[in-house]
């Protein structure tokens, strides 16, 4: 893709990070607070697999048809549980997912001037490749970035706390909305996840 490596590296860092708390909170709070910790870490444990550097851990080639498949049918529970979010995401995973499929590392034909590949299909900078078309449907990539600019635009809203001069009831209803969502550290997670997407997009 048209990223440097580095920003590879970072995204498994963050992913691999968010991933690991996401999978501690699951074992506790209510039963929405585990559903959405479990799939915000399955959403960030594969996020980081497919941010790991070439270089370091090439890509096989049937990669891309395993990411298909579990985020699929990731897609189709969440869209059965009536949660669209997680669905968007998965979905996103599989667009990407698919879009790996055409490049010339997954194909298992490398072209000329690749040796400096230092991303998998999609996410590390690739020093010495000429041709940087994008890959994937440029229309439905940038109506994802449109859908996970303004959720972390929101999310990040939503941490920042309620104005202490709104009076006691809505203090009152602001704790209550809290007490009814994820711990603001996982909310934190899900902004980080969604900034992680935004960036995998644009590195199509």
């Amino acid at each position: 893709m048209h990223t440097p490596s580095l920003v590879g590296w970072l995204l498994v860092l963050l992913c691999a990070a968010t991933g690991g708390y996401c999978l501690t909170r699951s074992r506790g709070g209510s039963p929405a607070q585990r559903v959405t910790a479990r799939c915000e870490a399955l959403m960030a444990v594969g996020m980081a697999v497919m941010a790991l550097p070439a270089s370091v851990v090439p890509p096989p080639v049937w990669s891309p048809w395993v990411f298909t498949a579990v985020f699929g049918a990731t897609a189709l529970w969440a869209l059965v549980r009536r949660h669209p979010h997680h669905a968007v995401g998965a979905l996103a995973m599989v667009y990407m997912a698919l879009a790996m499929v055409g490049m010339p590392d997954m194909a298992g034909h490398p072209a000329a001037g690749m040796n400096g590949m230092a991303g998998m299909a999609g996410m590390a900078g690739m020093a010495g490749m000429t041709h940087s078309a994008p890959a994937g449907v440029p229309l439905l990539t940038g109506l994802l970035l449109a859908y996970y600019a303004v959720y972390v635009l929101a999310a990040g809203v939503r941490l920042v706390p309620g104005d202490a001069g709104a009076g006691p009831r809505a203090v009152v209803g602001a704790e209550r909305g809290a007490c009814a969502g994820p711990p603001v550290v996982l909310r934190a997670c899900q902004v980080a996840m969604g900034l992680g997407m935004l960036a995998m997009l644009l590195a199509l």
